[in-house]
Formats: C-alpha cells, structure tokens, sequence
C-alpha cells in the first residue's frame, strides 16, 4: 500500500476532495485557535490532540435561532457554565466575548432559522489523559442550517421505547458533556429495534430521559409529571414547558404540574406522553413500549403546550437574544 505524503504545500487541494453531501448544511464555524471565522466546511476542522477529539473531554450547548432572534441564549450559556464548572474547565478570555461571536457568527451565515452549536474544550496538549497537558481551553462555534422534523410526526405522533443502554449516574447526567457514547448506544438502540426514539430508566427503574429529549407523562390521576432533575439534564426547552404547563393548571385542563419519579407502568397507563428538546419543540408519543398511549393519537394537553411554547419561543422578548443582522453582510 503506498500511502500518500500530506504536507503543507497540498493539503488543501486534497482535503477540497472529499466534501460530503450533508456539509451543505455547514454554515459557518468561529474557532478561538484561529481566531475567525470560515464558511468553507473543509476547514471546519478541530486539532486531533484537543482533549475534546480523543476524550471527550468538553462540554456544549445547542441554541436555536428563530425568525432571527436566539431563544434562550442566557438559559444555555448559564448551564453551559454550570458544566464546565463541574469539570474544573476554565474558559478562555475570549469567552467573555462569547455572545458577541454567536450573534456575528450566525449573521455570518446568513439564515434566521438555524441551530447554533457552542462547544468549549480542553484544548489541544498532547494524547495523554491529564488535562493538565492542554495549556488553554478551546472554544468552537458552529451555526448549522436547521431541518425542522416532518410536519406529520406532530399530526400523528411518534414511538417510544425504553432503552436497554444504562443511563449517566446523576453527577454526569447533569453536565452536557463532549462523552455521548451512552447517548449514541441508546439511539442506536432505538434504531435498530425499528423506533426513533428511545428513553432511559435509572438506576431505580424510573423514566429518566432519551438521548438528546426529555419526557413528560400525563398520569391517570391528570398531573403532569417530569422525571426530577437530578437524575437528567435539566433541559432547556423542559424547563419552559413546565412553567407554561401552570396555564393548564389555571384553565383546569391538568390537575398538576411536578416533578417526579414516574414508573414506566404510569405511562403505560398514561392519558398522554412527549417528548421535549431544543430541536423538536414537544413531541406526542402515541406508542410507548408498543402500547397505546392514551387514546393513540396526539391529545389536547400536547396540543396546548405546542401553542403556547411556540408563542413563548417566537414572542417572549424576555428569553429572545435579537441578533444585529445590519451589523454586517452575510458572508454568503
């Protein structure tokens, strides 16, 4: 086999070879070891002895944008904050910049609606373990064009299953980490038992989260029940919908609104079931372990927090970040 020598001089003309089809999506990414911005997918590239490539050592966040305006930026950065706290990650100075760089780098690319991923690693220091190698954390940004699921997945709702992959102790469970293997082998679990969607329990049997969703129960006896916090991420898009839930409690269409542990027996036996997350709003589960769940369809309950969390995610000034879009010109 003779291998080819990659140096300097042809680097770029060979990495221009290889661009996959799903790197159209790539709108543009910052890099603080740069510093700057590309819009050119082939150099969105990290260094392989960042600690984030060969450990898994960083933590991140997902935001949306919509209609131009980042929904919940402060509530990421804060848990983003929380995480790298709880692994003695200590930012970069230019992360005191980092909302400025996020709103310039999605009107660098260019597209209102979009997803915007914030990654802060390790940094670069060697293949070792100790984290002490990697002399200055790293921070990547990359706004990523967003495909919202089909429209027939809310009509008609979707299946669940529980995953046979355990979940994160609670320690990790609570920090949004760069180590997802327990989330990638609970998606490919779901996968290949032909479900998209899957749900952990913890240690006691309880219904703890999906891969990258939490999930909420309607109970038979009409409260609205979260898995409790310290057992999962406490997600961003949860958190709001258990605040907009106290509307139902007001207009007497659920008795309650807690968090709590929820056998899967209580699902299954569940007037309604969903899914929440940053990229799918809420989600109605119809089928749980291929039981019905309730009457099978999409129910009332869904349906009014779909309304009000999409008020909330496109009216709300207080949680919505504008971004300048007159600043500068798209670089597209």
């Amino acid at each position: 086999m003779d291998l080819p020598l990659i140096t300097r001089e042809n680097y770029f003309s060979r990495i221009g070879e290889g661009t996959r089809p799903w790197q159209e999506d790539f709108l543009a990414m910052y890099s603080s070891i740069w510093p700057g911005v590309t819009m050119d997918p082939a150099l969105m590239t990290v260094p392989i002895d960042d600690h984030v490539v060969h450990r898994g050592d960083g933590v991140f966040e997902v935001m949306r944008c919509i209609r131009g305006s980042i929904y919940q930026m402060e509530n990421h950065l804060r848990r983003l904050e929380r995480s790298a706290g709880a692994v003695s990650l200590a930012f970069p100075e230019v992360y005191d910049h980092i909302s400025d760089i996020i709103k310039e780098v999605v009107v660098m690319a260019g597209e209102k609606d979009c997803l915007i991923k914030i990654i802060v690693s390790r940094g670069p220091g060697g293949f070792g373990i100790d984290p002490f190698e990697c002399p200055e954390a790293q921070v990547y940004v990359v706004v990523i064009r967003f495909h919202p699921l089909p429209e027939e997945s809310y009509q008609r709702g979707v299946s669940l299953v529980t995953s046979r992959i355990p979940i994160k102790r609670s320690f990790f469970a609570n920090i949004k980490s760069c180590n997802y293997l327990p989330n990638v082998l609970m998606k490919l679990n779901a996968v290949q038992s032909g479900c998209p969607y899957a749900v952990g329990l913890d240690e006691d049997g309880y219904l703890a989260e999906g891969p990258t969703e939490n999930v909420a129960v309607l109970t038979s006896d009409g409260v609205l029940r979260f898995p409790e916090f310290e057992r999962t991420l406490s997600g961003t898009t949860a958190s709001r919908v258990f605040h907009l839930a106290g509307k139902l409690v007001e207009e007497e269409m659920i008795r309650d609104v807690v968090f709590s542990r929820i056998p899967p027996d209580d699902a299954y036996r569940g007037k309604e079931m969903f899914l929440t997350g940053t990229s799918l709003n809420i989600l109605p589960v119809v089928t749980y372990d291929g039981k019905p769940v309730g009457e099978g369809v999409p129910g009332p309950v869904y349906a009014r927090l779909s309304s009000l969390l999409w008020r909330d995610m496109t009216g709300n000034r207080d949680l919505l970040t504008p971004v300048p879009w007159g600043l500068r010109e798209p670089a597209r």
